[in-house]
């Protein structure tokens, strides 16, 4: 086995390698991660509640065939 191959140097044909995928994936975390930590805010989680609680409108005559 190569050298390449073992370190996961080497993209297949068109992709990036591990390493890049790695990095990239670490500054995505680290960009997200506030994001995910602030949490829903109350109005959001009002229209959710609303949304759960809401009946499904009745199916018209095309719908039911």
């Amino acid at each position: 086995m190569s050298n390449e191959a073992v370190a996961g140097a080497k993209p297949k044909s068109g992709g990036l390698d591990r390493q890049i995928q790695a990095k990239i994936g670490q500054q995505l975390r680290a960009m997200y991660d506030e994001v995910v930590d602030q949490g829903v805010p109350d109005r959001f989680a009002e229209l959710l509640k609303k949304l759960d609680g809401a009946q499904p409108a009745p199916k018209t005559e095309e719908e039911s065939r």
